[in-house]
């Protein structure tokens, strides 16, 4: 393991350049689904990464670019296999906040800016990182920077897949709890669109020759609570009606209608159970159409003894660092959902404190990015 006296130095020494690079990163604003932005900010973190000596793939997406970069690992710790990271570089905020709602800033401590803290001093952490066990025995590392994560990776997920072969495990550099512990385990999340077709008829004149897509939406909400409580028996399941639509005039019987939930999981067995259930949503009145279509999946993580195991890794390599590390399940969702469901070791959470995810309050505190750093190096090197 690099030496934490040495560690320390060398993250010391990167101060002012980790500052301008966070600061280089949010000033290209990225929202997900901007390709030009995509390119601008990929073409940069591409440039910074093979500069530290890495080999890097740029994987074209109909929603911007796609980053995976390899690492060969360096003397003794070269033959291990490598340890993947994970991050993304989409916000979601649109161009033209860094002029409004969100400038760049600076005061003390508080570094603020859109996407800082979700993730863009992350991706810095990675790079730094890098560059501070170089010359010193490490293990390869593979990096996977995706540009849809904030909507849900629907572009990013095979290759997500794709880059899991061989690893030894994955850290995930969302945003931390709090106080600062990493995250074992996430609750699923999947948004689940059903819509229902009726059929149109004057409601006073002709209501017999009508079908109401509105009543039959109710009755099927009815269902989906009653699905929810059954699966919910054993384990927590959350369901939110997030939007309702349906039907045109008071005098006219509703022809379409439609509701989009917004679910979380803890397991997999009632993530499981509940999606096929509403898969299997059939009419209750005769000739209407019950659709259920899948908006957007991530699968419950929950945490295993492999999670449990690399967490405490990460842990002892920061105890010469004077850094205690702690782990425990968050709520959010995020891509290392999918690598942590298919049991690969994983944890996430590795970026620094701070607050205001997806707020016009973003901010990280600058003091905990480089802590981070340095804990990132000798787990690298371990």
């Amino acid at each position: 393991m690099i030496a934490s006296a040495t560690a320390h130095s060398r993250v010391e020494q990167r101060r002012d350049e980790v500052l301008q690079r966070l600061k280089q990163l949010v000033l290209i604003e990225s929202p997900s689904g901007d390709v030009a932005a995509s390119r601008r900010i990929t073409d940069l973190l591409a440039e910074w990464f093979a500069s530290a000596g890495a080999d890097v793939e740029r994987v074209e997406s109909s929603a911007g670019v796609h980053l995976v970069v390899e690492v060969p690992g360096a003397g003794a710790g070269a033959q291990q296999p490598p340890l993947l990271l994970i991050g993304h570089s989409d916000t979601v905020w649109p161009l033209g906040t860094l002029d409004h709602d969100v400038p760049w800033s600076i005061d003390g401590d508080v570094v603020r800016g859109p996407g800082v803290y979700d993730m863009k001093s992350g991706l810095v952490c990675m790079l730094t990182a890098l560059e501070v066990v170089q010359g010193e025995d490490h293990r390869p590392v593979r990096i996977v920077i995706t540009c849809d994560e904030e909507v849900g990776s629907p572009t990013s997920q095979e290759l997500i897949r794709r880059t899991l072969t061989g690893v030894a495990g994955a850290i995930g550099f969302e945003s931390p709890h709090s106080d600062g512990a990493l995250k074992v385990g996430r609750r699923g999340s999947t948004r689940v669109l059903i819509t229902v077709t009726g059929r149109a008829a004057h409601a006073a004149l002709d209501p017999g020759r009508g079908i109401s897509a509105i009543d039959e939406l109710v009755d099927q909400l009815i269902r989906v609570r009653e699905i929810v409580a059954e699966a919910g028996r054993s384990v927590e399941v959350l369901c939110n009606t997030g939007q309702i639509s349906g039907g045109t005039r008071a005098n006219v019987v509703a022809a379409h209608a439609q509701v989009e939930l917004g679910l979380r999981f803890i397991d997999g067995e009632s993530e499981r159970e509940v999606l096929d259930a509403l898969r299997s949503l059939t009419a209750v009145r005769e000739g209407a159409l019950v659709e259920t279509t899948m908006l957007s999946h991530r699968p419950a993580w929950r945490a295993s003894d492999a999670d449990q195991d690399l967490c405490a890794q990460i842990a002892a390599a920061g105890v010469d660092l004077a850094l205690t590390i702690e782990g425990r399940p968050a709520a959010g969702a995020g891509d290392t959902n999918l690598v942590g469901s298919l049991g690969v070791p994983t944890v996430d959470g590795f970026g620094p404190r701070g607050g205001g995810a997806h707020a016009v309050s973003e901010h990280i505190l600058l003091s905990t990015l480089y802590p981070r750093i340095g804990l990132l190096a000798a787990v690298l090197s371990a």
